[in-house]
């Protein structure tokens, strides 16, 4: 059986909300150094991306401002010696998404290889309409 880092969940939940940020989600080069070289996902659009693909509309839209993103509930589960798994909500502008996100230590960096997020809507109160 593969050894536990202790540190492995928490270095993964650091390199996530790192790429939360806007100053990261607008930069190619800053994004470039979180994401695989396989990396793909599933966005809240159902579109698939791939690491080509981010980074091109990345360049495409530079000039835009990502809108901050907050999140909560974030946990994770070491599932291998280089890899974690951790799930998580966000909500920015409005739009709240489950999301999930594999990450790969590779050549000693935490890097996302995989990530899904899915649309949901805020559960309303009892007795509101």
């Amino acid at each position: 059986m593969a050894e536990r880092r202790p540190d492995a969940v928490g270095a993964a939940m650091e390199a996530e909300l790192r790429l939360l940020d806007p100053v990261v989600r607008a930069s190619p080069e800053l994004l470039a150094a979180f994401l695989h070289p396989e990396y793909e996902e599933y966005g809240t659009s159902g579109r698939l991306w791939t690491r080509a693909s981010i980074m091109e509309a990345l360049r495409e839209r530079r000039t835009l401002a990502p809108r901050p993103i907050a999140a909560s509930r974030m946990r994770g589960a070491q599932l291998a010696e280089s890899v974690v798994h951790l799930t998580f909500d966000t909500e920015s502008g409005g739009r709240r998404a489950h999301r999930s996100s594999v990450w790969r230590l590779t050549e000693g960096v935490w890097l996302l290889y995989f990530h899904q997020a899915t649309r949901f809507e805020a559960a309303v109160p009892d007795g509101a309409h």
